[in-house]
């Protein structure tokens, strides 16, 4: 079994991903947009460039997304995609890169349990913790 996080977006999926792409230093190996499925005329010509389902690969791990059309769309609570860390370095970029543009509840600090922790969400509504662990 594998855990994959799905992140849903309100229509922003795309640009989402470039910026996840950019900041997690992955590739993304597959989209397609509502346009270019059978449900095309449910969403209509405004949906037709968005995504109806995308992959990237980070690493052996997978993050997949889409825009979910307005009666499929709530805003994420009650959990956050956790990164984990070795590298202090690698960590505190990632914050930086994914945090630019959000809302930090906690920066990126040394706690009790790790060298780097953080929470926030980022400028596309996406709740994140970054996690560099420590020696216990």
């Amino acid at each position: 079994m594998k855990i994959q996080p799905y992140l849903n977006f309100s229509g922003q999926c795309d640009e989402a991903f470039a910026h996840y792409e950019k900041a997690l230093g992955g590739q993304v190996v597959y989209r397609h947009t509502y346009g270019n499925s059978p449900m095309a005329a449910e969403v209509g010509a405004d949906w037709a460039d968005k995504m109806m389902h995308i992959s990237m690969r980070v690493g052996d791990q997978m993050l997949l997304g889409c825009d979910a059309p307005p009666p499929h769309y709530s805003k994420p609570q009650g959990l956050r995609v956790n990164l984990d860390f070795d590298d202090f370095a690698e960590g505190e970029r990632v914050f930086k890169a994914l945090s630019e543009g959000g809302k930090v509840g906690m920066a990126f600090q040394e706690t009790f349990w790790a060298k780097g922790f953080a929470m926030f969400e980022d400028r596309f509504g996406t709740p994140w913790m970054i996690n560099v662990s420590k020696p216990m």
